[in-house]
C-alpha cells in the first residue's frame, strides 16, 4: 500500500519533489520506493527526465488502477470508522481561501473538544481543486461555496451570506453604485480560479465578463488593504468583514436589493460511509457560522 501511494503522488504530479513533499518524505525516498515497486513487478513505470518525469504505457494503466484500489481502501477504512462510535482517526478537509481564514481556527478548537481521538488534516485551496481531491478520495469533505453540482457529491447548505462593498473612507457619504456604477469604477478582485471572484463579476456584469478596469489580487486581505491606500473599491463576504477592515482605512456599504451572495456549505462523496459523521460535523460548522452572524 505504501507503494501504490507514493506512486499514485508521483504520477499525479509528475515530479518527485512535490510528489515527495505531498507523501511527507524525502525525494531520494520516494525515489528508492519506486524503484521498488518496479522491481516488484519486474517493468518500468517512469521514464526519468532531467526535469519532469512520465509514465510509461503499463505505468499511465497501472496508475489509474492504483487510484482505484487506494480508493477502495480508503472507503473500507470509513467503514470501520463509522462503527466505532466517536469520530476518531483522520479527518481530511478542504476549505476555500475566502472562508479558511474566519472559519478554521473556531472550527478547529470546537472539533478539538467535541472529538478529541480526531485529527484534523485541513487543506485550503481554490474550489477546483479541492473537488478534485474529494473526487479521488484525497479529502473526506470539503467546505466550498455552493452549488458544485457534481453528481457524486452530497451538497449540505451551512450559511448564506451577502456580500459588502468597501470604499476608501473619504467616500463613506457617497451613494452606494448600484451593479451598473460599478462597472465604470475601479473594481479590486480576487485573481482567477476563485469562485468568489466569478460570483461578483456576474453581479456586475450579467454577460459574466470581467469589468473594463479591472485590477486583481491574490487574497482579500490585499484587496482591502489596496482600496484602504485609494486604489478603487471591492467586494467582500460578509465573514471577512471584522478581521480584513481592522486595520485599513476604508467604508463598509451594503448592496442595494436584490443584493449579492453566496452559500457556503459542505460536500462529501455520496458513497463514503461516514455520512452521519459528517451531519454532525455540518451542525457544528452550523453553529459557529451563526454565532459569526449574530456578532456581525
Amino acid at each position: 500500500m505504501k507503494h501504490l501511494r507514493y506512486f499514485d503522488a508521483l504520477a499525479r504530479h509528475h515530479h518527485f519533489g512535490r510528489a515527495a513533499e505531498e507523501c511527507n518524505v524525502t525525494q531520494p525516498a520516494l525515489s528508492v520506493q519506486i524503484k521498488e515497486l518496479e522491481a516488484l513487478i519486474g517493468a518500468s513505470l517512469v521514464e526519468r527526465g532531467s526535469r519532469q518525469i512520465h509514465l510509461t504505457t503499463l505505468g499511465g494503466a497501472f496508475a489509474e488502477r492504483a487510484q482505484h484500489i487506494l480508493h477502495s481502501v480508503k472507503e473500507l477504512e470509513d467503514l470501520t470508522r463509522s462503527t466505532q462510535g466517536p469520530l476518531g482517526g483522520q479527518f481530511r478537509f478542504g476549505i476555500i481561501p475566502t472562508v479558511a481564514p474566519y472559519l478554521l481556527s473556531d472550527f478547529i478548537k470546537v472539533m478539538g473538544q467535541r472529538f478529541p481521538g480526531l485529527d484534523l488534516r485541513p487543506r485550503e485551496a481554490k474550489t477546483k481543486k479541492l473537488i478534485t481531491d474529494l473526487l479521488e478520495a484525497r479529502l473526506d469533505a470539503a467546505i466550498v461555496a455552493l452549488p458544485i453540482s457534481e453528481p457524486s457529491l452530497e451538497e449540505l447548505a451551512l450559511l448564506d451570506e451577502e456580500f459588502v462593498l468597501l470604499r476608501a473612507q473619504q467616500d463613506a457619504n457617497k451613494p452606494v453604485p448600484n451593479p451598473e456604477m460599478l462597472q465604470t469604477m475601479r473594481l479590486l478582485l480576487l485573481e482567477e480560479g476563485h469562485c468568489f471572484r466569478d460570483q461578483a463579476i456576474s453581479y456586475c456584469n450579467n454577460s459574466a465578463a470581467p469589468p473594463r478596469n479591472l485590477m486583481e489580487g491574490s487574497s482579500l486581505a490585499t484587496l482591502v488593504q489596496m482600496v484602504g491606500a485609494g486604489i478603487g473599491v471591492t467586494l467582500i463576504p460578509e465573514m471577512a468583514v471584522g478581521v480584513e477592515t481592522r486595520s485599513a482605512p476604508v467604508s463598509i456599504a451594503h448592496l442595494p436589493t436584490p443584493a449579492p451572495k453566496r452559500t457556503i456549505g459542505m460536500v462529501w462523496r455520496r458513497s463514503n460511509p461516514l455520512r452521519d459523521e459528517f451531519l454532525q460535523i455540518a451542525d457544528i460548522l452550523k453553529s459557529i457560522t451563526s454565532k459569526m452572524k449574530s456578532e456581525d
